[in-house]
């Protein structure tokens, strides 16, 4: 590999890392306004499983989630707020296997994960 090459190819990297860590801390806002912490009580809850990927790299932080919860307690769906992208999928896997209380009516809230090295 020519130097050329070489340097072309860390560019495209560095570019990548940054398009990650802008994409990934972004905070979007759900339904076009600020959540607030869920009301409903949580029944059951599962904990996220911590990546290896993220372990390894020491990745920290806290992953928030607008959660759409059915009358009946289930998950019905879920939409990142912010967080980072390596641990994104492991709090959705997670809160989409939570059981909420009964209510009248479709409810949404946001539900946050923190993430901590434990070294």
């Amino acid at each position: 590999m020519s130097f050329r090459e070489a340097k072309q190819w860390r560019t495209l990297v560095v570019l990548a890392l940054l398009l990650v860590a802008v994409v990934g801390s972004r905070p979007d806002r759900a339904m076009g306004q600020e959540q607030a912490e869920i009301t409903r009580k949580v029944k059951t809850k599962v904990a996220p499983v911590y990546p290896d990927i993220a372990r390894r790299m020491s990745i920290t932080g806290i992953v928030k989630l607008v959660v759409v919860v059915t009358p009946s307690g289930s998950v019905k769906s879920t939409k990142v707020l912010g967080g980072h992208p390596l641990l994104i999928n492991a709090a959705e896997d997670a809160v989409k296997k939570w059981k909420f209380e009964s209510g009248p009516e479709e409810t949404s809230g946001v539900v946050e994960f923190t993430f901590k090295s434990e070294n």
